[in-house]
């Protein structure tokens, strides 16, 4: 469907059949391209064919969706290697994973490679017009109309959320200024002076820097923008209640926390993600299967509701370079009951990446949930921070050492925020931090994704 099949601007999804698709009817769907997909990677794709031939299966043994999961999951960490291998023996990073012939390919997207190596996604027009959709779905369900003027202000570079956003929302019939971050903060406020957006697509770091800066660059209040719409994306954060009502507060805007870039994976949450843990609805089910396992033992886990496991997905309908069961490290919770606001689909929630997990005397804790429990003590703390560690987690010897910028308080009023923090993150998070309090200012801004760990490395920290 395109911005031009329907005048019925009223409607609550942007394709109804396909997104309000009753359950049974949509994994029947599900199982049908399941085994059409798979035959299609088994026959073109040696990486895929290796995958079968590992446990002796044949793309004809998948009849169900537990003989799936017989198939070995793919990580990132593989899927760099077999594009070292394709590199150095065909001269192709792409080779082995791609089944489509390399003239049916029309992009080439990139992971944003913040944790290593950036892979690669291979898509033909077909699998374009997928992503399209996709992006077509998410801003509809948020509100967005053709004509509405909105503002990518993530990284335009190979990253997937450039150029396959710019063309998901021009696929709705919006109007998208791709300014993206390259320029700097003050370029970002010179588009949106200029060409009056609803919206703006941004990191929620971002975000927050554009509320600080925007008093000194422009002289006047972020509220004054005129922004309707904040999308977070690119990172974690958008799902946490408190950076969500710090973004809406500054910017007098509607926030939305949403995902999927350049691939078949997307979600968004809806108006009501305060009552819902910050959940998205899953809004690609029809061409993406997700699975759940153990991240330790990578069994497979039911889909029920409130179970949490790793995120595991497989492309379902896609030509170019089809992910099989890949599990991209990110460790999700997953609700399947309705929704309170009625639209349809199974919500997730990304607690954050398994890799950035610390333990801290058999407890648990996330960097994002660290974040938003900051966030709660704004204004007496500007909410930047960084987690330092002597050395790589999960494991980290007691205590915790959180490097937090205060708001210009004095000693005595530093004191007693402190004893309060503390008291929040032992009730909220069963962890004792160390705190290292620095004046506003000091911890430097990112424009992008912002990595909130940092590990010391001799007598310097690296992220």
């Amino acid at each position: 469907m395109n911005n031009a099949a329907s005048a019925d601007l009223s409607r609550e999804l942007w394709n109804p059949k396909a997104e309000d698709m009753p359950r049974e009817v949509l994994r029947g769907l599900q199982l049908d391209r399941l085994k059409e997909q798979v035959a299609y990677n088994y026959q073109r794709s040696e990486v895929h064919r290796r995958k079968f031939d590992a446990v002796g299966a044949h793309p004809a043994d998948i009849k169900t969706f537990a003989d799936f999961t017989r198939i070995p999951l793919m990580t990132k960490d593989e899927h760099r290697q077999v594009q070292e291998e394709g590199l150095a023996s065909y001269g192709d990073p792409s080779h082995s994973l791609r089944c489509a012939d390399r003239s049916q390919i029309v992009r080439i997207n990139a992971t944003s490679g913040t944790t290593g190596t950036p892979t690669l996604y291979t898509l033909t027009q077909h699998d374009v017009n997928i992503v399209n959709e996709m992006h077509a779905r998410k801003y509809w369900r948020a509100g967005i109309r053709p004509g509405d003027v909105m503002i990518q202000a993530l990284s335009l570079s190979m990253f997937t959320g450039g150029l396959p956003l710019s063309q998901g929302i021009m696929n709705l019939g919006a109007c998208v200024v791709p300014v993206g971050i390259e320029g700097g903060t003050k370029r970002v406020l010179e588009m949106i002076k200029l060409t009056r957006p609803v919206a703006i697509v941004a990191t929620p770091s971002f975000g927050k820097y554009l509320i600080e800066e925007t008093p000194r660059l422009m002289g006047k209040d972020p509220r004054e923008l005129g922004l309707r719409y904040f999308f977070c994306a690119g990172e974690g954060g958008g799902g946490e209640a408190t950076i969500r009502h710090a973004l809406a507060e500054g910017f007098g805007a509607k926030v939305f926390d949403h995902t999927g870039g350049g691939h078949a994976f997307h979600g968004i949450s809806c108006e009501c993600a305060d009552q819902v843990n910050g959940a998205m609805h899953f809004v690609s089910e029809d061409h993406c299967l997700l699975e759940l396992v153990d991240p330790e033992t990578h069994q497979a886990l039911e889909m029920a509701d409130g179970v949490t496991g790793e995120m595991v997905f497989t492309f379902l309908d896609w030509r170019g370079g089809p992910f099989m069961r890949y599990a991209l490290g990110d460790l999700i919770q997953v609700w399947t009951t309705p929704c309170v606001c009625g639209r349809p689909g199974i919500r997730f929630k990304i607690l954050g990446r398994c890799d950035d997990m610390l333990t801290i005397k058999g407890v648990n804790v996330y960097p994002q949930a660290i974040a938003g429990l900051i966030t709660r003590f704004k204004p007496q703390v500007t909410g930047e921070f960084r987690i330092q560690l002597d050395a790589p987690g999960p494991m980290v010897q007691p205590p915790l050492k959180i490097l937090i910028e205060h708001a210009g308080l004095d000693p005595e009023a530093l004191e007693t925020l402190e004893r309060t923090l503390l008291a929040e993150f032992r009730e909220s998070l069963r962890v004792a931090p160390a705190f290292e309090w620095v004046s506003p200012g000091s911890i430097p801004r990112q424009s992008g994704k912002t990595r909130l760990i940092e590990v010391r490395r001799g007598n310097s920290l690296s992220a």
